[in-house]
């Protein structure tokens, strides 16, 4: 007897859930895991009460039940988003100041400890922003 979830091809996709007031509360992301058996990482939210939520997460599972999933958090009123949007960096114009290192919630910038330069991982990136806003030479801009 086969267990149909261990031989479905998987998905694993980065995605922006922007939940309207109403849904704040109510346990949306609980029933990706109950009901389809779906791996979530946060790498970030805002969620406040009475406000509109945002999550940022890696979602992960079995192809049919992700689609099913989606459904319903579309179906729910979330508005579900690949995170599209990326960084660039520019290793020409950074000076490797470290600014923007220790205020990366996701480790996609590091400083190598010998050669004191600035590196970044795309992978690990979940387009905060939090970089561009402080680096003094631009060196790091949102992609459009």
């Amino acid at each position: 007897m086969s267990d149909s979830h261990q031989t479905q091809p998987t998905v694993s996709h980065r995605l922006v859930l922007k939940f309207p007031r109403h849904l704040v509360d109510s346990p949306v992301i609980y029933r990706l895991i109950k009901d389809w058996n779906l791996i979530f990482n946060i790498l970030k939210a805002n969620v406040e009460p009475e406000q509109e939520g945002v999550l940022i997460i890696q979602l992960s599972g079995p192809r049919d039940q992700y689609k099913h999933a989606l459904a319903y958090l579309k179906q729910q009123g979330v508005d579900v988003q690949t995170l599209s949007r990326d960084m660039r960096f520019d290793t020409a114009a950074c000076t490797s100041c470290g600014v923007c290192v220790p205020l990366c919630p996701s480790g996609a910038l590091t400083m190598d400890r010998d050669s004191f330069l600035v590196s970044f991982n795309a992978e690990k990136c979940i387009a905060c922003e939090l970089c561009a806003r402080v680096c003094p030479v631009k060196a790091i801009a949102l992609r459009l």
